[in-house]
């Protein structure tokens, strides 16, 4: 089947940062006391009932996810895509971690801010395992929580598809295989099956695996038909999730649209419509989204604030502006931190990895057609598999 060359798609960039500033205006403008007693409502009556639908960045960032997953994880083995993984998030994380506790200590607000809860240092620790949510512990950052879902799929997608080596109908098994369990999770009502197959979420990654094919492979009916699977159960799953209580009834049928348009330009990137995008700042702008997304909460909220009690300026231009100062610091996490770190912790990890591999026995070479071993000889093999060669005894004189 014809396979697409390897390419930056730069809309894929550019979509990203849109997803997170989406999910940022969600937070600047619903569920906290911007003056510590009204909530942006007060302030933002019409802005707000349109910007609470900025929590569907998260469904955006997960499709691009499976999309982006699949795209980079082709071609690699288990220890390479693992290593490409680690080294992708966790500098910027445990650096965004220590930016937001440091700031938050320094800069204290308060004003009936559950997010704003105390954190011992023990809290603090197990945040950078990145498995807090797992091990009941508060995250130093509320939107954390969608890192816990973004490892579940990359456990999944590693065991399931990458460690025994990804092909197109391995990948369709498992996006199959995965609805399918999602689906049926709750009729199973084990909560560690529900939890593992990350239901709320997985017809998102799914999603995004099945629009990379789509790019690599050309499209064919039995790939429609899942994505359209997909997008039916991403509909069902969004009337839980918009079961918001910002003060005001949030109408389903907006989500609905938003959803589908998130299908439509992913399917648009998918199909090559996008390719003669060459436009170097989405490159950087989808640099910038991970330390944006991970930074932009309570360092925000505090930013908002202080705006709000020392420049008299409208709420509305005090979020636009939070909005773009959080963007230094997200340039400076990228810059100062994942450009020089992450290469170095990549090829110590590499280096790890093959000297895992260097200690592991090799099977034995395949023997000519005929030939049957001695079970003495079949014996001494294995034994040497596991315990080494034999030291070489001197002939009896």
């Amino acid at each position: 089947m014809p396979q697409a060359s390897p390419r930056r798609l730069v809309a894929l960039d550019g979509l990203r940062l849109v997803a997170a500033v989406a999910v940022a205006v969600y937070h600047y403008t619903t569920f906290w006391h911007l003056d510590g007693e009204h909530e942006p409502v007060y302030f933002l009556p019409h802005a707000a009932k349109v910007t609470v639908y900025g929590f569907l960045g998260v469904e955006l960032f997960f499709m691009i996810s499976g999309f982006a997953i699949c795209m980079s994880g082709w071609g690699r083995g288990l220890g390479d895509f693992v290593v490409s993984r680690v080294s992708r998030l966790y500098p910027a994380y445990w650096v965004c971690i220590v930016l937001t506790v440091t700031v938050t200590a320094v800069f204290p607000i308060g004003g009936h801010l559950p997010v704003f809860t105390d954190h011992t240092l023990a809290d603090v620790a197990v945040n950078f395992t990145m498995l807090q949510e797992p091990l009941g512990v508060h995250g130093v950052e509320s939107v954390y929580w969608t890192l816990w879902s973004e490892l579940r799929f990359y456990l999944l997608f590693a065991v399931f598809v990458v460690a025994p080596g990804i092909t197109y109908r391995r990948t369709v098994i498992f996006c199959a295989a995965w609805m399918l369990a999602a689906a049926v999770a709750p009729a199973i009502g084990n909560k560690a099956f529900t939890m593992l197959t990350v239901r709320h979420y997985a017809p998102y990654f799914v999603a995004g695996i099945v629009l990379y094919l789509m790019r690599r492979f050309g499209t064919t009916p039995l790939l429609w038909a899942m994505l359209g699977l997909t997008w039916l159960l991403s509909l069902y799953s969004l009337g839980e999730r918009v079961r918001l209580d910002p003060g005001w009834k949030v109408a389903l049928w907006p989500a609905v649209l938003i959803v589908t348009a998130c299908y439509g330009v992913l399917l648009l990137i998918a199909l090559g419509r996008t390719d003669r995008l060459s436009w170097r700042w989405l490159t950087v702008a989808g640099a910038l989204t991970f330390p944006f997304y991970l930074l932009h909460q309570r360092i925000g909220y505090i930013v908002i604030r202080y705006g709000y009690e020392h420049t008299g300026l409208s709420v509305g231009l005090l979020v636009a502006g939070t909005l773009a100062v959080m963007l230094v610091p997200a340039w400076l996490v990228h810059r100062c931190v994942e450009r020089p770190f992450g290469p170095r912790m990549r090829d110590a990890l590499r280096r790890g990895v093959e000297a895992v591999r260097a200690a592991t026995p090799r099977p034995a070479a395949a023997r000519p057609p005929g030939v049957v071993p001695r079970r003495r000889d079949l014996a001494l093999a294995e034994l040497t598999a596991w315990t080494g060669p034999r030291e070489p005894v001197a002939p009896k004189r």
